[in-house]
């Protein structure tokens, strides 16, 4: 008879309420929540002060590989009794290449992330699995792995002629993903030296068509340009082009010496451009203020800067003359020099006599 089991010999201690069965969380223990531990708790916990918020996403499904998997069967191509006892053959030498450190080829073959792998029976496709382990026939079937990741291919530095007759060379990559593994497996035999090959040929077009100074700031445009060409042709052959990248533009170094003349000549010319419009502001400033300070008040000011300025000069004696007295008498003698044979000669003399007078109270100012 066996004695019986002590079941408190194989339990766990148990600690506040709850006991731990190793890497499985007791959901009904104190503490435990579904919803994990708060970002602000952790960044409290790691700073020891104002919360740090650390943000991570999980992956989801969506942002993970698409699948490929698909399934088309053998159909009825059978090849008969050949076909049964070559199936049969790799069947069995699969199953003892199977065991470790047998000889025999091994039927599990490994598919990594990012790749889909294509099966093939007596080199007809009929499968497509995803990632993970998958098992061929040794005899019968073939598995070819198709990279489904984006890639980046050079397209290598290309001498093109610009439309006004300029050598330039071109430094470019080209950046693609396989969306059809079956068309880029199947369909074409080189992909990667097809799409280098139609990227310079119409990388040359592009930039044929263009003059220099366009191709050297034109850089996004072109690039674009070519990425829609070479995009409609590559995806009959099941790839989609993400973009096309210029690294580079190098020019011979009379064509640079050039280049550099013409942008210091252009600079030049627009520095000269903006001191004329400067002199234009300022001619028209110093019109403005030249007719704010014709105005009246605007002379007895600097009438009275003049003589605040004269009475500050040592063993100076200065004496206030009027503004309107001056004027008075200035516009007198012009009246009485243009009009004395057009007016009477009574009112000519009073005139005359009234400017003499004031001319000689000035006169008798000045001796003083």
């Amino acid at each position: 008879m066996s004695e019986a089991r002590d079941d408190t010999k194989y339990r766990p201690e148990e600690s506040d309420g709850g006991y731990s069965r190793g890497n499985v969380v007791d959901h009904n223990a104190p503490g435990v929540t579904d919803n994990g531990v708060p970002h602000t708790d952790v960044g409290k916990r790691a700073t020891g002060g104002e919360p740090h918020v650390i943000k991570v996403q999980p992956l989801k499904r969506s942002e993970m590989q698409q699948s490929y998997a698909q399934d088309l069967g053998t159909g009825e191509v059978t090849h008969g009794v050949y076909g049964s006892c070559l199936n049969a053959l790799g069947s069995c030498v699969g199953f003892c290449g199977a065991i470790p450190c047998c000889p025999l080829p091994n039927p599990f073959r490994n598919v990594q992330q990012g790749s889909v792998g294509l099966v093939s029976r007596f080199g007809q496709f009929y499968k497509s699995v995803d990632p993970g382990l998958v098992q061929v026939n040794v005899c019968t079937e073939s598995l070819r792995i198709v990279d489904v990741k984006i890639q980046i291919c050079p397209i290598g530095r290309q001498k093109v002629i610009t439309r006004d007759n300029v050598d330039v060379e071109i430094d470019s990559v080209i950046y693609f993903q396989v969306t059809s593994p079956y068309r880029a497996a199947f369909g074409i035999t080189d992909l990667r030296q097809a799409l280098i090959e139609r990227s310079q040929t119409t990388l040359r077009h592009v930039v044929g068509a263009r003059a220099v100074q366009s191709v050297v700031t034109e850089r996004e445009a072109i690039a674009f340009e070519i990425a829609e060409i070479v995009g409609d042709v590559a995806d009959k052959w099941g790839v989609a082009i993400e973009g096309i990248l210029i690294k580079d533009i190098i020019f011979s170094p009379e064509v640079s010496s050039s280049l550099s003349s013409a942008a210091q000549q252009k600079r030049i010319g627009e520095s000269k451009v903006i001191a004329a419009r400067a002199e234009v502001d300022a001619a028209r400033l110093m019109r403005q203020a030249a007719d704010i300070l014709a105005s009246p008040a605007a002379m007895q000011i600097r009438q009275l800067e003049a003589l605040q300025v004269m009475a500050k000069t040592a063993n100076s004696k200065v004496v206030f003359v009027p503004m309107q007295l001056q004027s008075d008498v200035v516009g007198k003698m012009a009246a009485a020099s243009g009009s004395s044979h057009a007016q009477v000669s009574d009112e000519g003399a009073d005139g005359v006599n009234g400017s003499i007078g004031q001319t000689a109270l000035l006169n008798s100012v000045a001796n003083i």
